[in-house]
C-alpha cells in the first residue's frame, strides 16, 4: 500500500515544465556571460585605441569608466523595471540595447561615437544581471538554488577574467574592431533564442516611476563610481580635488536617496526597495559580498599591473595570470552551489574567508623577481576563497528575502558589488601609487607600493573572518507547490506565465 506522504511520480507536464525552465536559465546565462564579458574587454585595447583615434590615455580610458558609470546608474532601477515590465520583453531590451551598442562600436568612425556605444552596451549589460537573479529566484526550488547560483557565480567569476585575456589575443592578430566583430554573432543568437524561449514569471506590481529617485540616483551611485575611479587615478599624481568633490556630491545624494525610497515604501513605489535590508542574513551577506568584491576587483587590476611593471612581462602574458584563478573559481562554483544545497553555508564560507584573507596576505611577500607562475598560483588562492563566499553568500542572503522583494534583492546585490569594486580598484591603486615611491621608467608602480595595497586589501579581507560566523542558512521564503518529483527535476515551483508564441 502506497503512503500517503509518498510523492507522486513526475508527469509529462512536470517534466516538460522542467526541461523548458533548464533551457530559459541557460540562455540567461549565457547570455550575461556575453554581456559581462565585455565590462573588462577594453582595457588592454587602450594603446591601440589611443593611435588609431589620437586621443590622451585619459581619454581613451572612459571607455571603461564610462561603462562602469552606466551599470552604476541603471542596476539600482532594475528592480523597479522587472515588477512593472514582463521578463521577456525586459530580456529583448537588454540583449538589443547590448546588440546595438556592439554594433555601433565596431562602426565607430570616431571616439565619441565609440563612447556612445560603450554606454548603450553597459545600458543592456545592466539589466541583465539581476533579471538572471530574479528569474533564478522564480523558476528554482530553494533546496536546488545553490547549484544553479552556483553557474550564475560561474558568469560573474570567469567573464571579467577572461575580457582580458581574450581582448589581447584578438589585438594579437587583429584590429580593435574585431572586440565588437566577434560579440555580433553571439548577441545576435542571444537576442533570438532568448526572444522565444525566455517566458514571464512573477507577478506585475503597478505603480509609477519616481522621478525625483531617478534624478537622485545618477549622482548618487554615478558620483560615488565616479569619484572611486578618479581617486584611484589621482594616486598618479593628478589633481584628487575633482574625485573628493564627486564622492562628497555622491554620499549627499545617496541619503537622500534613501531617505526618498524609505518614504515611498510605504506606499509600495520605492525605486529600490530599501526594506530588503530589514532581513538580517541579507543585509550580512550584502556586507560580506561588498568586502570580497573589493578584493576581487583590487586584485584583478593590481596583478596584471604588478607583472607588467614590476616583472616586465607583456599586456597578453600579464593578463594571463589570472586566468587560471578564474577558470578554476568558475569550475568549482556549481560544486560549492550543491555543496550548500546539502549543508548550508557555515563549511562553505568560513574556509572561504580564511583563504582570501590568508592568500592576500601571503601575496605582500610578492618581490621584484617572484616568477610569473607563482603569482599565478598566489591568485588562485584568492579565486578559490572567493568562490567559497560568493555562492552561498549571494543564495543564503536572497532567499531570506519575500518573493515581491526578489528582484530589488537582485538589484542590490548587482549594485554593491559595482560600487565596491570600484572601490576596490581605487583602494589598491591610489594606496600602490601613494605608498610605492618614484617608479620605472614607463611605469606605474612599484614593488613597495604593490606591498602596501595588498597589506591594506588583505587587513580588509581579514574582516570577513569574524563576519562569516554570524551567517545562519535561511529557508526559501516564496511558496513552492510543484511537486517534489518535478522539483527535483529542476521544475517551476512557482506559478509562470506561459511564453507567448
Amino acid at each position: 500500500m502506497t503512503s500517503a506522504t509518498t510523492p507522486a511520480p513526475p508527469t509529462s507536464e512536470d517534466v516538460a515544465l522542467a526541461a523548458r525552465n533548464r533551457l530559459v536559465i541557460t540562455i540567461l546565462i549565457v547570455s550575461a556571460f556575453v554581456v559581462i564579458l565585455n565590462e573588462t574587454l577594453m582595457g588592454v585595447a587602450i594603446p591601440s585605441l589611443i593611435e588609431a583615434f589620437d586621443i590622451t590615455a585619459s581619454l581613451a580610458q572612459w571607455l571603461t569608466t564610462a561603462f562602469m558609470l552606466t551599470l552604476a546608474i541603471v542596476i539600482p532601477m532594475s528592480g523597479f523595471l522587472l515588477q512593472r515590465f514582463q521578463t521577456r520583453p525586459v530580456f529583448v531590451t537588454a540583449m538589443a540595447l547590448f546588440t546595438l551598442g556592439t554594433l555601433i562600436g565596431a562602426l565607430a568612425p570616431t571616439f565619441p561615437v565609440l563612447l556612445v556605444a560603450r554606454v548603450v552596451q553597459a545600458s543592456g549589460t545592466a539589466i541583465m544581471m539581476p533579471l538572471l537573479f530574479t528569474t533564478v529566484f522564480a523558476l528554482v526550488p530553494p533546496d536546488r538554488r545553490g547549484r544553479v547560483i552556483g553557474l550564475v557565480s560561474t558568469v560573474i567569476a570567469v567573464a571579467p577574467a577572461v575580457g582580458p585575456s581574450l581582448s589581447g589575443l584578438i589585438l594579437s592578430v587583429a584590429d580593435w574592431r574585431w572586440l565588437f566583430i566577434v560579440m555580433i554573432p553571439l548577441a545576435l543568437a542571444a537576442l533570438i533564442l532568448g526572444g522565444r524561449q525566455v517566458v514571464n514569471v512573477g507577478e506585475l506590481r503597478p505603480g509609477r516611476l519616481d522621478v525625483l529617485s531617478v534624478a537622485l540616483s545618477v549622482p548618487a551611485f554615478g558620483g560615488i563610481v565616479w569619484g572611486l575611479a578618479e581617486l584611484g587615478e589621482s594616486g598618479n599624481g593628478t589633481d584628487a580635488t575633482p574625485a573628493i568633490i564627486a564622492l562628497v556630491i555622491g554620499a549627499i545624494a545617496l541619503a537622500l536617496f534613501a531617505w526618498r525610497q524609505i518614504v515611498l515604501q510605504r506606499i509600495d513605489g520605492a525605486l529600490l526597495d530599501l526594506r530588503t535590508f530589514a532581513q538580517r542574513q541579507f543585509a550580512l551577506s550584502i556586507i560580506i559580498i561588498s568586502i570580497a568584491s573589493m578584493a576581487l576587483f583590487g586584485a584583478i587590476i593590481l596583478l596584471p599591473l604588478y607583472a607588467q611593471d614590476v616583472l616586465g612581462a607583456t599586456p597578453l602574458l600579464s593578463g594571463l595570470i589570472i586566468l587560471p584563478g578564474a577558470l578554476l573559481q568558475g569550475l568549482i562554483a556549481p560544486w560549492v552551489g550543491n555543496r550548500y544545497d546539502k549543508v548550508g553555508p557555515t563549511t562553505l564560507i568560513v574556509p572561504g574567508a580564511a583563504l582570501l584573507s590568508g592568500s592576500l596576505w601571503g601575496m605582500t611577500f610578492l618581490t621584484d623577481s617572484t616568477p610569473l607562475w607563482v603569482v599565478a598560483i598566489a591568485n588562485i588562492g584568492i579565486s578559490l576563497g572567493l568562490a567559497l563566499l560568493f555562492t552561498p553568500l549571494i543564495t543564503n542572503g536572497m532567499s531570506a528575502l519575500a518573493p515581491h522583494l526578489n528582484s530589488h534583492g537582485s538589484a542590490i546585490v548587482g549594485t554593491i558589488q559595482q560600487v565596491a569594486g570600484a572601490a576596490g580598484i581605487a583602494l589598491f591603486i591610489s594606496v600602490a601609487a601613494a605608498a610605492g615611491g618614484v617608479p620605472a621608467a614607463g611605469a606605474s608602480i612599484t614593488i613597495e607600493g604593490v606591498h602596501a595595497a595588498l597589506m591594506v586589501g588583505a587587513a580588509i579581507a581579514t574582516l570577513t573572518i569574524p563576519a562569516v560566523f554570524l551567517v545562519k542558512r535561511t529557508v526559501g521564503g516564496a511558496p513552492h507547490t510543484a511537486p517534489d518529483a518535478a522539483a527535483a527535476a529542476g521544475g517551476s515551483a512557482e506559478p509562470v506565465v506561459p511564453a507567448a508564441h
